[in-house]
């Protein structure tokens, strides 16, 4: 019955036409042109014993390619790096590097089944081979963007415990400069052409590796990663995915909504330090064989991915809606898509304007997805459904997603309450495991039978979603989730700072923006604000990662409190947007 349903979910990645078996046996009529026919979620109970994504699903991608069974001219990752030059690696050659990046990790640096590896890379193809080792291992490896400070990367360390980091040669002062109060940390890693003390060097380690690899056994419950999530009230909590939940769990991911097959190349703009990377450049491409392109560019550039879209056969693109914001300012008649058929927006809102206008100068739709940290895919639009232009789509499996209201009971359509999701009487096993030694958090996201996801929304009477707004604080902006406490915190170790509040504030391209209220201190009060503005933007920048700081920077004399003293910043965002 186990090795059955390996087989089932393997043979239904590989056949394009029909729907996957495993999805299908749970979710009644569900296909893409039948979306509304999803009843059940999945059932703990069908879950074989032990699963991992490297030897379950990447190996035997590997086998179809070695016997013909899957075309070896399409690469599983196509890599092109800022001068042009490329790197393609079929699923033969990315196991082969995989089986060695894993001895890298067991045998020269000593790892084992469990231990946390934090993982601070750009797009780079030792991502890929490196995070794949890690799982073949058990080794639970951590994501972290390439846009962390010190301060960042010190509590990060602390807070997971990791044992080992892996970096490269521009963040490895950072960590140098952290690591003598890091009493966790035992071996750090440099993927570079250089070497530094106190560093092991990846590329000359991989060199040396065996080639061969037993695969560890793993649990389909074990822990495989931990990504940190920024909230509202403290520091980002670290959220705990199994070997199942991502690498099973991704599987609708793949197949309903990005409508992938092994001919497709998707190209998905994401950082690898935010799990839309995991949805989009990392398991729901390779669980259906599909390529995964990817460009080194570590800032966004709207003409280099105009002209990748124009060069390179890519089939499939996924962008946030501040992607495409940016890309539809060009002149896009100039550039000819002759591949691309399938465009794709997640992170934040999508704005019904810039589907119009991407539809009118390309010809394509774009298609919503929304998922969190803690999820997989909850809500999407598939080929075959209906487009309601700022709607966010309906439940994907094995979801069953509902409007609740405070006390966890479900609300009738066109109601605004909690977006939820059912865990009750069976927790969906694509759900995140818990937010790592914070038990009273884990506790409150969730409400009756619901996992709460903290946004807020309306079900309208065909079963679309439609996002109100966030029920906390955060602040989604080009992508990036972003606490205020955080930015607050920098804030206030400037010495003209008597005080701070952090909010949301509309833009027209980045969606919102980091907005700061600032009491200034008495020693600073007659300074010229322009320059106290830019002042504090960049102590921001340098305190945290730089995408957090605040754009938009206001001058008040008071901050709206309640009678407790809280900063009452629903009154402050409010205020930005326009409402009462």
């Amino acid at each position: 019955m186990k090795f059955l349903f390996k087989l089932q979910i393997f043979n239904s990645v590989w056949t394009p036409k029909s729907p996957c078996r495993f999805f299908s046996k749970h979710c009644r009529g569900f296909a893409p042109q039948n979306i509304s026919g999803y009843e059940s979620p999945i059932l703990y109970k069908e879950l074989p014993e032990h699963f991992n994504f490297a030897s379950d699903v990447l190996d035997k991608w590997s086998q179809m390619e070695k016997n013909g069974e899957r075309a070896s001219s399409i690469p599983a990752l196509w890599w092109v790096g800022d001068q042009g030059n490329e790197v393609r690696w079929g699923f033969e050659e990315l196991g082969f590097l995989t089986r060695k990046a894993a001895n890298v990790l067991s045998d020269a640096c000593g790892l084992k089944k469990g231990d946390r590896v934090i993982v601070m890379l750009p797009r780079i193809p030792e991502w890929w081979s490196i995070t794949v080792g890690c799982i073949r291992t058990g080794i639970i490896y951590i994501p972290a963007t390439t846009q962390l400070t010190a301060n960042d990367i010190f509590y990060r360390l602390q807070a997971s415990k990791a044992k080992c980091i892996i970096t490269n040669d521009t963040l490895a002062p950072a960590v140098d400069s952290v690591v003598s109060k890091c009493q966790f940390l035992k071996i750090r890693l440099m993927v570079s052409e250089g070497r530094r003390d106190g560093w092991l060097d990846f590329k000359e380690l991989l060199k040396a590796a065996r080639g061969d690899h037993d695969p560890v056994k793993t649990k389909s419950q074990e822990a495989m990663t931990i990504y940190f999530t920024s909230g509202t009230t403290g520091y980002p909590k670290m959220v705990e995915h199994s070997h199942s939940s991502f690498g099973i769990g991704m599987t609708s991911t793949g197949r309903f909504w990005l409508d992938l097959n092994p001919s497709d190349i998707l190209w998905g703009l994401s950082d690898p330090g935010w799990v839309k990377f995991a949805y989009g450049c990392f398991f729901s491409p390779w669980i259906l064989g599909a390529c995964i392109f990817t460009h080194s560019m570590l800032q966004f550039e709207a003409t280099t991915v105009l002209n990748c879209l124009s060069r390179f056969p890519i089939t499939s693109f996924c962008g946030t809606p501040t992607v495409y914001r940016m890309l539809v300012q060009h002149d896009l008649t100039s550039y000819k898509f002759k591949s691309l058929k399938h465009c794709l927006s997640g992170g934040e809102p999508l704005n019904p304007e810039v589907m119009e206008k991407w539809k009118s100068k390309t010809g394509m739709d774009i298609y919503e997805g929304y998922g969190q940290t803690e999820t997989v895919l909850i809500l999407s639009v598939c080929k075959g459904m209906k487009i309601k232009p700022g709607a966010m789509g309906k439940a994907s499996p094995p979801y069953d997603v509902q409007v609740i209201d405070e006390n966890a009971n479900i609300l009738p359509l066109g109601e605004e309450g909690d977006i939820a999701i059912r865990i009750k009487p069976t927790r969906p096993f694509c759900l995140f495991s818990h937010y790592v030694d914070e038990p009273e958090k884990t506790a409150a996201s969730e409400r009756g039978d619901f996992y709460i996801t903290g946004d807020r929304g309306i079900m309208d009477e065909d079963g679309y979603f439609w996002f109100v707004g966030r029920a906390d604080d955060v602040i989604l902006s080009s992508g990036y989730r972003i606490g205020p406490f955080e930015v607050e915190n920098a804030l206030m170790e400037h010495p003209a700072v008597a005080e701070a509040a952090v909010v949301s504030s509309p833009d027209p391209i980045r969606g919102e923006v980091v907005k700061a209220f600032v009491i200034l201190s008495l020693d600073f009060a007659s300074r010229d604000p322009e320059k106290l503005t830019k002042e504090l933007q960049e102590h921001v920048k340098k305190v945290t990662a730089p995408y957090k700081y605040p754009r938009k920077v206001e001058f008040v004399q008071q901050l709206p409190k309640t009678i407790s003293g809280k900063i009452r910043r629903k009154d402050l965002r409010n205020k930005e947007w326009g409402r009462t």
